[in-house]
């Protein structure tokens, strides 16, 4: 009788129920006490935001199981599951996303070296199988008591922000305290979350300050969602609960594709292609000095009025914003004449060109929406640098090869209409309102300049100036000489904005264009 006559004996049922119960442990986590002081400090766990993000609250994990081998202060009695961070993956909006979530309940959250060996796997999963990545972030910083070990997690995650940067969409979402070089992450990456209360990132914090300069900050104050959002703008969005905080998460998701190699999804659109819009009539004054919401004008074009602004606190006098045409995600870039008149500056430049750059990266095509009077003069404009920050739009627009669509709505003076995705600098479609002025000034200024001795030697020199006004925009500045000029490529009807755009992304939508070979442009700073 051969060992293979015997009959096999079965997995025992004991070591299926030991399985279940070690599971049940880890999603437990160290227990009531430690989750109700979570839930008091108004934040969620990190299994509960998991649920959140996720369709139907579905999350496979991975090393749930693992442990910490660190010994020394204690470690070596304190090696619970997961070692404070819970990774894995799920689907949003059927699609595969991946996450890391720190548990502040176990060590604060803090990263240690096996903390951030599961971070690494996790992105390199997202990179490899070419999916977005969603850091839930609750920590503490570096695990003190790893000392060298935890700063090179640091490192490696760093290293894989950047490595990934353009690769697939990076998203961080701060739900809790954010300090020292664990900031540098969040900073990588494409999108910042934060929440109001509870959310805080600063290199250095209040105490720090404090003994340093003498300046007395609250936490809130120094590295708040409001002030990283309206401030420093290392903040996309800021949000008052994690549960709005995560639903929008989602909805960003919406917009993006799995990574660069594909092309945005595409959603069932009730909004007919062809519908006019006629009450861009109204929306923009005629007179290039008054004010008006940019924002009127994109619900009104885009599909259902829906779009989703990015950065919205920050430079208010540009508007960035995700919005669909037709079901297809474009991005918006806009002047916003309700804000400092719409003039490009530090912050506005900077702004644009990080968004141009991130739908450059992941096949958003471009449309810029230009109302703009050149820009912003002043001592603090010029030596804060607004050479070389205006220089990173035009570098932006300069260097992406996604389809681009410029229109003119009213006005578009000196280097800023360049700037703003011009057809001299790669637009593939200019397209003007009737009633656009172009041109290196405003007339007032213009005839001042060019006509200023015949002005100076008039008997009346007011009469004389509004003369020379007329005369210069009659020439130079009427809606159709861009237009002569192959500049423009068509002036069009308001009422079909809509349509227009619409058909110039769809004939683009094959656009293909090849950079020249080098390793990276050296990108101005």
């Amino acid at each position: 009788m051969t060992a293979l006559d015997d009959k096999p004996v079965g997995l025992r049922r004991g070591t299926v129920a030991e399985l279940r119960a070690v599971r049940d442990a880890v999603r437990e986590g160290p227990g009531e006490k430690a989750t109700a002081a979570q839930h008091a400090k108004g934040k969620l766990t990190a299994r509960e935001r998991l649920s959140l993000l996720f369709d139907d609250g579905r999350f496979t994990e991975v090393e749930g199981l693992r442990r910490h081998r660190a010994t020394g202060f204690g470690l070596e009695d304190r090696r619970p599951h997961t070692d404070g961070v819970v990774t894995g993956w799920g689907r949003v909006w059927g699609r595969t996303v991946f996450a890391y979530a720190h548990d502040f309940r176990i060590f604060g959250g803090s990263l240690g070296e096996a903390h951030a060996e599961k971070i690494h796997k996790i992105m390199d999963m997202a990179a490899t199988a070419g999916a977005p990545i969603v850091g839930l972030c609750d920590g503490a910083g570096a695990r003190i008591q790893e000392g060298v070990s935890a700063l090179a997690g640091y490192g490696g995650i760093f290293q894989r922000n950047v490595r990934n940067s353009g690769v697939v969409p990076q998203i961080s979402v701060m739900l809790g305290p954010c300090a020292g070089g664990a900031a540098y992450s969040p900073a990588l990456t494409d999108f910042v979350f934060m929440v109001r209360g509870t959310s805080q990132m600063f290199i250095t914090g209040p105490d720090v300050v404090k003994a340093v300069t003498g300046e007395r900050i609250s936490q809130d104050d120094l590295g708040g969602a409001d002030a990283h959002a309206a401030t420093s703008g290392v903040a996309h969005f800021a949000y008052d609960d994690e549960e709005s905080c995560l639903a929008d998460v989602r909805h960003l998701l919406s917009y993006l594709p799995a990574n660069n190699r594909e092309l945005p999804p595409v959603q069932p659109c009730a909004d007919r292609p062809d519908r006019l819009t006629p009450a861009l009539y109204d929306l923009v004054p005629a007179e290039p000095k008054h004010a008006y919401d940019m924002r009127g004008v994109i619900e009104e074009f885009v599909d259902a009025g829906d779009y989703f602004e990015v950065h919205e606190a920050w430079a208010p006098n540009m508007v960035c914003a995700l919005a669909r045409l037709d079901g297809h995600t474009v991005g918006i870039v806009a002047n916003q004449p309700a804000s400092l008149a719409g003039v490009l500056d530090i912050k506005g430049s900077e702004k644009a060109a990080r968004f141009v750059q991130m739908c450059d990266s992941f096949n958003i095509p471009l449309v810029t929406l230009v109302d703009v009077p050149g820009f912003l003069p002043g001592v603090d404009q010029e030596h804060g640098g607004i050479i070389r920050h205006g220089a990173k739009l035009l570098y932006a627009y300069c260097d992406a090869t996604v389809p681009r669509v410029q229109l003119i709505l009213r006005k578009a003076y000196g280097g800023a209409y360049i700037v703003m995705d011009s057809r001299s600098i790669g637009s593939d479609l200019s397209l003007a309102w009737p009633g656009n002025e172009i041109a290196v000034m405003g007339a007032e200024g213009a005839a001042g300049v060019v006509f200023r001795r015949e002005i100076a030697a008039a008997d009346d020199p007011e009469a004389a100036r509004e003369q020379y006004i007329k005369e210069y925009r009659d020439r130079l500045m009427h809606p159709y000489h861009a237009a002569e000029r192959g500049l423009v490529d068509d002036v069009i009807d308001p009422a079909e904005t809509r349509v227009r755009l619409i058909d110039a992304l769809a004939v683009l939508r094959t656009k293909h264009v090849a950079h020249p070979s080098r390793k990276h442009g050296n990108q101005p700073q």
